[in-house]
This record gives C-alpha cells, sequence and structure tokens, in this order.
C-alpha cells in the first residue's frame, strides 16, 4: 500500500472513536464474531483497526483489510448502540480504500471485476421478461427487480414483476444493476456510475424495488419496494388454500427490509392476508432479528463462516417449531434453501393472492 492513511477513513473520526473508546457493550450483536469468537471481528474489533489504519498507528495489510469485510451489513450493532453508530457504513468506507490499494480479497475483487459479466446476464434475463404483458418502455412507473432474484431466482422474479403490475399498473423495466455488489466490493466509483445510470434510467417515474437491499444501497426515499405497495393493498389479497396447512409459517425479518427501512408490520400484514392467521416468529425477530450471513459479499470474502451463521438462524427456526420459512430477500432465500430448508419468498405469496399463476 502506497499510503499508510485512510484518508476517507479519517472523515469517520467521530464514529471510529465511539467504537474505539467503547468498552465493547455491542460484542453480542454481530454474526461474524458470534461464530468466529474473534475479539478482532467484534463491531469494536474491525472499527478499531479501520481507526489505528486511519491514524497510520498501523500498516494498512492485506490481514487488517480483510476485517473490513467481516460484516453482513446487518445494522444490528447499530441497533444496539446508544448512539446508534453507523458501523457498517463506516467499514464501507474503509472497504473503499482498502480497494482503491489493491487490499481486498480476492474473491471480492474478481466480483468487481465480474459485475459486467453480471450486468449482461441480467440483460438477458429482462430480454426475457419484457415479453410479459404489462412489460411497456413508456410506463409510469419503473421496476427494478434486483439483480439476486433475476440471477438465482428466475420464478421469484417473475413473480415481482406481475405482482407489481397487479399492483401498479404498467411498468418500465429498468435495465443494469443498482450497483450495490461493487459497493459492498470497495468499488465507490463504480457504484456511483451504476447509480447514474439507473437515475437515467428512472428518469421521473415512480420507482419500485423487488429486493430492499437495492433500496438500502440507493438511499433514496422517493423509491418503495413491493412489500410495502402489496400492504398498501392487502385489502386485494385473498386468502390462499394449502399453504403449510397444519405447519408453521415463520416469517425471517431481511436486515435490510427491518434494520434498514423500518418495515416490519407490512410483510407481517400481507402474511395474515394470504394464511388467514398469524405467522410464527423468531425468538429474536423484528429489530432484534438475527442474520442470515448472506449480506454484503460475505459468502465471498468469508464462505464458512457465511454457512454457520445461516446454519445458526436455521438451528434457531428449528428450535422454535420449524415449519416454512418466509424471507424477502433473494439472497436470504438461497441460503435457506441451500440449508435445505422448506423456504419461500414473500413476493410468491403476494403473486399468488392476488390469483397471479403461471
Amino acid at each position: 500500500m502506497t499510503a499508510r492513511h485512510l484518508s476517507l477513513v479519517q472523515s469517520r473520526a467521530r464514529e471510529l472513536e465511539l467504537c474505539g473508546y467503547c468498552p465493547k457493550l455491542c460484542r453480542a450483536t454481530c454474526p461474524v464474531s458470534n461464530v468466529e469468537v474473534n475479539e478482532a471481528l467484534i463491531p469494536w474489533g474491525k472499527m478499531s483497526l479501520a481507526w489505528f489504519a486511519a491514524r497510520a498507528d498501523s500498516n494498512a495489510d492485506a490481514e487488517t483489510a480483510a476485517t473490513a469485510w467481516a460484516c453482513t451489513g446487518c445494522h444490528a450493532c447499530t441497533e444496539y448502540c446508544e448512539h446508534g453508530n453507523p458501523v457498517a457504513d463506516t467499514l464501507y468506507d474503509a472497504r473503499t480504500e482498502y480497494f482503491a490499494n489493491d487490499r481486498a480479497p480476492e474473491r471480492v475483487a474478481e466480483s468487481a471485476r465480474r459485475h459486467g459479466l453480471r450486468t449482461a446476464e441480467i440483460g438477458a434475463r429482462l430480454h426475457e421478461f419484457a415479453g410479459e404483458p404489462g412489460v411497456d418502455a413508456d410506463a409510469s412507473v419503473a421496476l427494478l427487480i434486483g439483480c439476486a432474484y433475476l440471477r438465482q431466482a428466475e420464478p421469484e422474479a417473475r413473480a415481482i414483476l406481475r405482482a407489481t403490475i397487479a399492483l401498479a399498473g404498467p411498468v418500465r423495466l429498468v435495465p443494469g444493476c443498482c450497483g450495490a455488489p461493487l459497493l459492498h466490493a470497495g468499488d465507490r466509483a463504480g457504484f456511483d456510475a451504476a447509480r447514474s445510470r439507473l437515475s437515467a434510467a428512472v428518469g421521473g417515474r415512480k420507482l419500485v424495488l423487488g429486493d430492499p437491499g437495492c433500496y438500502v444501497a440507493l438511499g433514496d426515499s422517493r423509491f418503495t419496494t413491493l412489500v410495502a405497495l402489496a400492504a398498501q393493498h392487502s385489502q386485494r389479497l385473498s386468502q390462499l388454500d394449502g399453504v403449510a396447512q397444519g405447519e408453521p409459517v415463520r416469517f425471517h425479518d431481511p436486515c435490510a427490509l427491518g434494520r434498514g427501512l423500518g418495515q416490519y408490520d407490512e410483510p407481517r400484514q400481507i402474511l395474515a392476508k394470504v394464511l388467514g392467521r398469524t405467522n410464527q416468529e423468531f425468538p429474536a425477530s423484528r429489530e432484534r432479528a438475527e442474520c442470515c450471513g448472506a449480506g454484503a459479499l460475505l459468502p465471498l470474502a468469508m464462505p464458512e463462516t457465511s454457512a454457520r451463521i445461516a446454519a445458526q438462524r436455521v438451528a434457531a427456526h428449528e428450535r422454535a417449531g420449524g415449519g416454512l420459512l418466509v424471507t424477502a430477500c433473494a439472497s436470504s432465500l438461497r441460503r435457506f434453501r441451500k440449508q435445505g430448508v422448506p423456504a419461500v419468498d414473500i413476493a410468491t405469496l403476494i403473486a399468488q393472492g392476488l390469483g397471479l399463476t403461471e
């Protein structure tokens, strides 16, 4: 690394000092350090290492840099913090500087290099969706389905599209990606460019987002999520027959939808309509919900750690009685299914509640 200072992170001095001088009161909130049992990976440790690097008190080597990616962006530590300290956002700034100085973990750097290929893959899938009734390039409503859905959960992506059209009318499909994978990799310039392209594609239209993670990354309060849209029109949802009859249906609060956007009541309102009953809860839910380990590129930076976090979430589900898991996040959905758990995305239930079937 040519410079020992992390100049960008120096602008986060207050945030870094709050953690650095804190007696580690949020140590039990981090899903990464809870499975790794590593003092350097609790919020205090990760922030302190970035603070030392910002002050040039330590070398910003690859080992130190790796701790900035030991974060799922779940914001649980911020929720527990008396000061509401934005740990994840500060660590994203650290990632930006490490990335610029070739200190990102190799799998993370490779992900950023392959972003163009991902965008092309997304474009091909959107081309397939262009023939869906209600897709109109001149529509006043735009829809960003989310690349995680488009690449990893095609049936759920189609459910998002059809449900949005049913609720909001014709939509223009927004091409490309919001840039969140680049933000999480540390490629801030790439993220800014992706966000600018998206803004140009949306123009002055209302934008509905299928993936709440896109909303959190973009940070624009003018947008809305499919979950919020469906909750506004919940009277249009019908009760479904045969959905986990006689079995528990438990909702997993995705970090982006919950702590990121504060949308806790909306998914539960939707589930009450389509299930005809109240959903089951995890012992820790809503603001205290536990992360599944799928966020902020942790599956690339620390794949075994990510899998162990997911296993803990599944174990909590099974201890509570098992049954069907419902989430509102493509990455969470994929993580749970890889663990062998029956799981469904809420977009599928919304589409079915609107009478939309294949």
